[in-house]
């Protein structure tokens, strides 16, 4: 009995000493890692943003920000560690050692007509016969009678004098530091344990395996539904027009899962009288147009309508119940649109191509959402193949403003970022009729945008010259400059609800057979992975190509130097197709600016195989024919569709010039700006 107490006292200590053991020292680097980060602001700092509310530091967004799943487990963790440590303290007694002269009123050495004097009196006091209380018959016989026993029998005597107990040496006792109904299996304690065990040991496994397996069932792991994926990879196609993707977009099975009220349906047709001139609907056949609309399913005019929405900036005209749903599309929209990308890189050709024109309109769907611009303000006017889209995204600016600062020159995006501040500001004040606030808002903006350069080659390594089936390493460093300084930062989106990081791809791809040959996405955001995976990149590249320690040392400082200070490198394989001249283009696309992408050419001169022995297998020819028959009955469908020009549309007018641009030859390119051509020399 006295045992089963001892353990059923020590197992809150078993249950604290448990939980302390991860706990405190995960406390302690969460605090230091709270200590040691640099508070530094990557946010737009411009008035419209700060309206927006996105940003601000306000008392119950602080709370949220504490309020993560992680934070609010350890705190209620400490808690119960709290309540146990009152427990213990409050609960906890000392244990007691056996003094017999003690437990009977004496003092040691006592004579024995005193012990026996004691014990009469005590048994009278404790005596079962003379005090029922259960207690004092354990007391008695617990304490009283071995006292007596210790200080008369001489054995006891001389067991107590030896071992401190009258029993003699006491054996090790073990136990288990568990509440007592838990050890009784007897009666319903029994049944308590046993549905414990099954409930731990096996129920809660299978629940757990049971919903894994149906969430894995209906999501990847980007958590976009499998039937998402499958729709995107049905309905894309190599000559996608920009503006058709978004009608690919919207048949999401997320957006599908949205209810349609009938509540719905007034509120929509307002909506659709203020969007309809970016539905691209035949203004010949209105009508016929209007009624071809409607009679889509009721969740794919509700996921148009509601993304129009978003860029037309008309989310003022939407009630309460669909503005809850127009902030869930947006929340979903960049990772449906990241996934809509990979379903356009996806390879589909026999050589292993993604499509690079479905690419570019899906890019250009992505920056369009998040500066809430309409796809037709990307149609060419003036002189700029942007369109007025890039300036749109600027705060206070719309097409007016445009059109004045138009008349001083400043046809482009790109003339406008290119102007001293003393121009620039003299322009958007006199000119344009801003006020110094709004002035000083642009310049923040202005400043947060990033400017691109590529420096990127393709060469065979430890070879010289690129030949048929050799596997070709591209490597490209891609740096990032701001006038702010920062390099990484989060993109001016007031429109845009929730906060959104800058993400960017790389494509290397030839604009005039739609052929995507390497694409990657690019993050400027965290600074020790880039690093890390930078290192690890050119310590292999050098190791593999027989360079000494010191040399890879040297070569791995400088990559983490570059990485530092706003580069990022990129490294991918492909196989050398047939001998040819390729004029390549490679794609720096940034997902969240407008006006902000890079293209450099590239030249590749693939020669005649004059090697012995080959690296790899030659190129698979099966398939192309049907994949060229495909491509033909696609581009028959596109045929006749009045579509806005992309500001990529001119690339093959582009590539056809290459030659007297002077791309390299197999060489590296190393631009800035947005220019697509380059001037070099053609050594070949």
């Amino acid at each position: 009995m006295g045992a089963s107490e001892e353990n059923s006292a020590l197992f809150p200590i078993f249950v604290l000493t448990i939980m302390a053991l991860p706990l405190v020292p995960y406390t302690l680097v969460k605090i230091l890692n709270a200590f040691s980060k640099k508070t530094m602001t990557i946010n737009c700092q411009c008035s419209v943003c700060s309206r927006s509310g996105k940003y601000r530091k306000s008392i119950f967004r602080r709370i949220s920000n504490f309020s993560t799943c992680s934070n609010l487990t350890l705190v209620l963790l400490w808690i119960i560690m709290v309540m146990l440590i009152y427990y213990i303290k409050n609960t906890s007694h000392e244990v007691k050692v056996f003094e017999p002269f003690t437990i009977l009123g004496l003092e040691p050495g006592a004579s024995d007509s005193d012990i026996k004097k004691a014990y009469r009196r005590l048994s009278i006091q404790y005596h079962p016969d003379k005090n029922p209380d259960p207690e004092a018959h354990n007391y008695f016989v617990e304490y009283i009678s071995k006292a007596y026993q210790a200080l008369t029998d001489p054995v006891s005597r001389e067991n107590f004098e030896k071992y401190g107990h009258p029993d003699g040496r006491q054996g090790l006792q073990m136990g288990i530091a568990l509440p007592p109904f838990l050890l009784n299996i007897d009666g319903a304690s029994g049944g308590i344990l046993l549905l414990g065990i099954v409930g731990v040991c096996i129920l809660l496994p299978l629940l757990l395996a049971v919903i894994y397996l149906s969430r894995s069932a209906k999501y990847t792991g980007n958590y976009v539904m499998h039937q998402t994926l499958s729709a995107y990879y049905y309905f894309m196609k190599p000559s996608l027009a920009p503006s058709k993707v978004l009608d690919v977009f919207i048949k999401a099975a997320e957006f599908m899962e949205i209810p349609v009220r009938r509540s719905d349906g007034e509120p929509l047709q307002k909506l659709f009288v203020l969007v309809r001139s970016e539905l691209n609907l035949d203004l010949k056949n209105i009508r016929q147009e209007q009624a071809k609309f409607w009679k889509q399913h009721p969740a794919f005019v509700k996921a148009e309508l509601l993304i129009q929405a978003q860029l037309t900036r008309e989310s003022a005209a939407l009630t309460p119940a669909l503005l809850r749903d127009f902030r869930r599309m947006l929340e979903l929209s960049p990772r449906l649109l990241e996934e809509l990308m990979k379903m356009a890189l996806i390879p589909r050709t026999a050589q292993g191509h993604g499509w690079l024109r479905p690419a570019l309109g899906v890019v250009e769907l992505s920056q369009n959402i998040i500066q809430a611009v309409p796809l037709s303000a990307r149609k060419i006017a003036g002189g700029s193949s942007e369109g007025v889209a890039p300036f749109l995204q600027l705060p206070h600016f719309n097409e007016a403003i445009v059109k004045k600062i138009a008349r001083k020159r400043v046809r482009t995006f790109q003339d406008l970022r290119d102007m001293t501040l003393e121009d620039r500001v003299e322009l958007l004040t006199q000119v344009a009729g801003l006020s110094t606030a709004k002035t000083k808002d642009v310049e923040m903006v202005l400043e947060m945008m990033p400017s691109l350069t590529i420096d990127i080659s393709c060469e065979t390594e430890g070879e010289e010259g690129i030949q048929e089936g050799d596997i070709v390493t591209m490597r490209a460093w891609i740096t990032l400059k701001r006038g702010s300084g920062l390099v990484a930062a989060l993109p001016h989106a007031p429109y845009f609800p929730f906060h959104k990081e800058e993400n960017f791809w790389l494509l290397l791809a030839d604009p005039v057979s739609n052929d995507v040959w390497i694409s990657q996405k690019v993050s400027f955001m965290d600074e020790a992975v880039a690093i890390s995976a930078a290192s690890k990149t050119i310590q292999e590249l050098k190791e593999g190509s027989g360079a000494s320690l010191k040399e890879t040392n040297a070569a791995v400082r400088e990559a983490v130097e570059r990485v530092k200070s706003g580069s990022r490198l990129v490294m991918s394989k492909f196989q050398a197709p047939a001998e040819a001249t390729y004029n390549l283009t490679a794609f720096c696309l940034c997902d969240s600016w407008i006006g902000c992408d890079k293209k450099v050419s590239l030249k590749i001169k693939v020669l005649k195989r004059s090697r012995a022995g080959t690296r790899t297998g030659p190129l698979s020819e099966d398939g192309a024919a049907m994949e060229e028959g495909i491509e033909e009955e696609e581009q028959e469908e596109e045929d006749g569709y009045d579509d806005y020009e992309s500001e990529y549309s001119e690339d093959e007018e582009d590539e056809k010039d290459s030659k007297r641009n002077g791309a390299v030859a197999n060489g590296a390119v190393d631009h800035e700006g947005n220019g697509s051509s380059s001037e070099s020399s053609d050594n070949e």
